[in-house]
């Protein structure tokens, strides 16, 4: 039961987590799972790639498809309207954690 509730609050982290470096280059899925393995979030595709083509459906990211080694692989960056989320959830995130710092 905690393991699932813990497991929804960190979505969100999780989502700004890819909006952010998608604000700094484009990247591919497997690249972000090994990202946000670093980070302790041990994510499998069948659980990354429903959150990435959310984030693409809802207009904060967009997908381009390029052939590399013989394979297509689809490459992730920011939208406009990404960068205007990300921003406002940065914003939240810092005075979120300015009050439960201690």
């Amino acid at each position: 039961m905690q393991e699932k509730i813990l497991r929804k609050f960190l979505l969100g982290f999780i989502q700004i987590h890819i909006l952010h470096h998608a604000s700094k280059a484009p990247f591919y899925g497997a690249w972000m799972m090994a990202e946000l393995k670093e980070h302790g979030y041990d994510m499998s595709p069948g659980t990354l790639y429903p959150i990435l083509h959310d984030l693409e459906s809802q207009g904060l990211l967009e997908k381009d498809e390029q052939t590399v080694e013989g394979r297509v692989r689809k490459y992730y960056s920011i939208t406009e309207d990404g960068a205007v989320i990300l921003e406002k959830a940065r914003e939240k995130a810092y005075e979120l954690f300015e009050e439960i710092r201690d």
